[in-house]
Parts: structure tokens; C-alpha cells; sequence
């Protein structure tokens, strides 16, 4: 039995390639091309031609699909075998046995893989290495895998102290539940964060049907609003940071700030993208 394998059964990690594999019967060139918008907006480049791009913590694949068609030459990697089929079969699908695109499984945490990758013009991770255990270990690592010059973007969940604290309490109680009651448990945290959203439209005057939020989010990142609820829900191991630390980690590791998306002090994660100064250590 793997490592993997082990810490499924103990309730000690949430089955994310599970949940991608669902998500790919909901995948269309709408959601595609909206993951490329968020790829060329926080990159701030309309073209990948010619750059080094890998997705660690791969996924669904998505973002690594949109890497390519912006014609980066892509590696994907994830601790998730589940995830790593998901990325071969959108592979499969769209790019068939392109030499441009390399999928495997692999460990962030694992030095010596990570020694063999070399590095990367972008390195990106999105909402990934908050999951891993060791979250400062697995920063450290995706910033030895860019080149000079090179960006690094990442998502993580935002420090809400007490409340990151409780979420981290119901995540550990989904992945340690019978089938049925983890239903109920997403069920439920669904309902209240609507409920809870269609009273302050309603304090504020604004309609407090959920229709209008709910196709804007359908636009988030070409994500899916019902299986980013159960990611958020089911996601553990689970650690969270404080924006300024992360950019004062960064900083001290001779990287610069080229953007950054909040969550506005909320929950869910803050983006940054930051950029290797040349001969940094």
C-alpha cells in the first residue's frame, strides 16, 4: 500500500483526484478558455511560447491543459495518482501524444525528484501547497524549481486565526466519515454560506437569489462551483498564512511582488505571483 493509500484510509488526506475526476464530466471550451484568461491575466502575457511551464499539484489537469494551448512547453506532476489520470486523460483529449506536455506522479516534498525536474520559467500551484503537511517546506521547494527571471504563482488559503482553526476541525471530520455523512457535511456548508450571502443581498437591498452569484463563479478560473465546495470542504491536510508572510518569505528568498489577488481578509485563498530576481539565492 502507498503513502497515499495510507493516509486515505487513516483520514489523514482529502481524495482530491476524486473530486477532479467528477469535475472533468462538467469540463467545456467555456471553462478552458476562462482558465486561460486567469493564466494570461495574473502572468500578465497573452503568449506562453517558448516558456518552461510546471504545474505541481496538477489536478484536474485544467491549468496545465491551458498552459499548453498558450503554448508553453508543460510538466505536471501531483501526489495524487487520481489526479495524475485526470491530467493524462485531458491530455488524451486535446493533445493527444503531443511531446510538448509530460505528466507524472511526484511529491513537492520530495527533494530529490525536484532535483531531477530542473528549473522552470513558470512555476505554478495553485491552492496546493496549503495541503501537503508542511506548507514552508513545500514554498521552499516550488521556488528552487524557477529559473532566474522566472514567476512563481501560487494561491494560499488565507490565515483567518480562529475560524481557519474551526475549518481545519470540520475537514478532519469529513475525511474521517462514512460516505453519507461527508454529503451532509458539504451539504450543510453549502447551505449556510448561501443562506448567509442571500441575507446580506437582502440587508442591502440587492436581489438575494443566488442565481446571478452563482454564473459568475461558474466564471472563476473555468472552476466548478460545486466541486470547489467540496475541495474547500474535504481539503486536508489544511494550512493557511497571512499574506505578508508569504511575501516576506519570498522577499528574503530574492523575490519581487508582481501581483497579487486577496480574498479580502475572508476565507478562501489570496494569489500571488512573484518574480526571481537574477543570481538570487
Amino acid at each position: 500500500m502507498s503513502q497515499f493509500e495510507i493516509e486515505i484510509k487513516k483520514g489523514e488526506r482529502f481524495e482530491f483526484g476524486a473530486n477532479w475526476r467528477s469535475f472533468l464530466t462538467n469540463l467545456n471550451d467555456e471553462r478552458i478558455l476562462e482558465a486561460e484568461k486567469s493564466l494570461k491575466k495574473m502572468l500578465q502575457t497573452n503568449d506562453l511560447h517558448k516558456k518552461k511551464f510546471i504545474d505541481i499539484g496538477s489536478g484536474s489537469g485544467l491549468f496545465s491543459l491551458a498552459a499548453r494551448r498558450l503554448g508553453a512547453e508543460v510538466y505536471s506532476f501531483d501526489f495524487d495518482p487520481n489526479s495524475v489520470a485526470c491530467t493524462m486523460e485531458l491530455k488524451q483529449r486535446y493533445f493527444g501524444e503531443d511531446n510538448g506536455w509530460t505528466i507524472t506522479q511526484g511529491d513537492i516534498l520530495d527533494t530529490n525528484f525536484l532535483k531531477s525536474l530542473g528549473t522552470f520559467d513558470v512555476v505554478y500551484s495553485w491552492g496546493v501547497l496549503h495541503h501537503t503537511g508542511q506548507m514552508w517546506q513545500a514554498l521552499e521547494n516550488a521556488a528552487s524549481l524557477v529559473n532566474d527571471n522566472g514567476k512563481l504563482f501560487i494561491a494560499i488559503y488565507n490565515d483567518q486565526g480562529g475560524a481557519s482553526k474551526r475549518w481545519k476541525m470540520i475537514k478532519k471530520l469529513y475525511c474521517v466519515s462514512p460516505a453519507l455523512f461527508k454529503y451532509l457535511i458539504v451539504f450543510s456548508v453549502g447551505a449556510f454560506f448561501e443562506l448567509r450571502s442571500s441575507l446580506i443581498s437582502l440587508v442591502r437591498f440587492k436581489n438575494p437569489l443566488p442565481f446571478k452569484r452563482w454564473k459568475e463563479r461558474r466564471k472563476d478560473r473555468g472552476m466548478s462551483i460545486w466541486h470547489d465546495l467540496v475541495d474547500w470542504v474535504g481539503g486536508y491536510p489544511f494550512e493557511v498564512a497571512r499574506p505578508e508572510e508569504i511575501f516576506d518569505f519570498y522577499y528574503n528568498k530574492g523575490f519581487v511582488l508582481n501581483q497579487l489577488t486577496t480574498c479580502a481578509g475572508g476565507y478562501g485563498c489570496n494569489q500571488f505571483v512573484f518574480q526571481k530576481k537574477q543570481d538570487s539565492c
